[in-house]
């Protein structure tokens, strides 16, 4: 596969994001079924590999230390902190919190889990508003000193925040959903990231599954599905979002590829610092996601695609109001 460049690291154009086999999307796969999808994309030749504290609270990063620390020196490995999982007395929940002193405490107990003396590329996960984003990263930026962390990220931030990052310390990526019907980062940070040098890594690039032609009733989900809760698989929204996709399906047939694969396409055919980490808990989507990276479009194709599905006709918000009010958009 073609390979693209984050920080100092060359990665395959395409990555594996892990969240998928412990978070987010309802009952995660069994242990055997995580440990096999994990070495399916290690042997497919795929070098990046995505992570977080947050996801299963843990779980993740475990099951991607026990899988494949001992094949550490194949792969460029990616995690997060800042957001994850607290222990209260009716459980545990998500919190934010950029302190530095939670992000040093994040990145330690994550090279823990994941079995490593360092880790790669380390994000903060969600920007702290109530911390200073130079605070968090200077905090990042020490974790780099220290050996820890060879270099670093930020998720969900605007061009503003970036810049003021990057002042700090280089920032080696910016993580951000975007898709054919995510399109924020069109506005101002996509740009941002190409003068700064640094990569933008898409997660969701399929839009939560819509797009590989996956999601027809949402009835049908897992009732612990993170889609129940957004806007645009409310049933209105999604009735009219549906109606998009005979026309982009047929774009896929024209173009000899599957639907999934059209929208990783689009996604590597918009800027070469654009790394999409789709994720997936079968064998059978990963080579389907991988072989995307063979697929040529041309610019009529491009056109007509973007057309059909961008901001202005794909029904309802990405996030509730209280996900968004979390996400640093301005100036996105």
């Amino acid at each position: 596969m073609q390979k693209r460049t984050i920080g100092p690291f060359h990665v395959t154009a395409i990555g594996l994001g892990c969240m998928n086999l412990s978070h987010a999307y309802g009952t995660p796969p069994s242990a055997e079924q995580g440990e096999r999808l994990l070495l399916a994309a290690l042997d497919a030749g795929v070098t990046l590999f995505d992570t977080a504290a947050l996801y299963g609270f843990g779980a993740n990063e475990t099951l991607v230390g026990r899988v494949l620390s001992k094949h550490r020196s194949r792969f460029t490995l990616a995690s997060k902190g800042g957001m994850a999982g607290v222990q209260f007395e009716d459980g545990v929940k998500r919190v934010i919190d950029g302190r530095p002193e939670t992000i040093r405490k994040n990145c330690e107990d994550s090279l823990k889990r994941l079995q490593t003396d360092v880790i790669d590329l380390y994000y903060l996960h969600r920007w702290d508003k109530k911390v200073p984003i130079e605070d968090s990263v200077g905090a990042m930026a020490e974790l780099v000193r220290e050996g820890k962390v060879r270099s670093i990220g930020l998720s969900e931030v605007s061009a503003t925040t970036l810049r003021k990052a990057h002042a700090v310390h280089p920032i080696a990526a910016v993580q951000t959903e975007y898709s054919l019907w995510t399109r924020n980062p069109e506005i101002a940070v996509l740009e941002a990231c190409r003068e700064l040098g640094a990569a933008f890594v898409a997660f969701s690039p399929v839009a939560r599954g819509f797009l590989c032609d996956a999601v027809h009733d949402v009835g049908t989900l897992d009732a612990k599905d993170i889609r129940r809760s957004m806007p645009r698989f409310e049933a209105e929204n999604h009735a009219a979002n549906l109606r998009l996709l005979p026309g982009y399906k047929a774009l896929a047939a024209e173009a000899g590829c599957t639907p999934a694969q059209l929208a990783l396409a689009w996604l590597l055919h918009k800027a070469p610092h654009i790394i999409p980490i789709p994720g997936t808990t079968s064998v059978v989507h990963l080579t389907e996601d991988l072989a995307a990276a063979d697929v040529q479009l041309n610019a009529d194709l491009l056109t007509r695609v973007e057309a059909l599905i961008n901001q202005h006709t794909v029904a309802g918000n990405r996030y509730s109001a209280q996900s968004q009010s979390e996400v640093d958009t301005e100036t996105y």
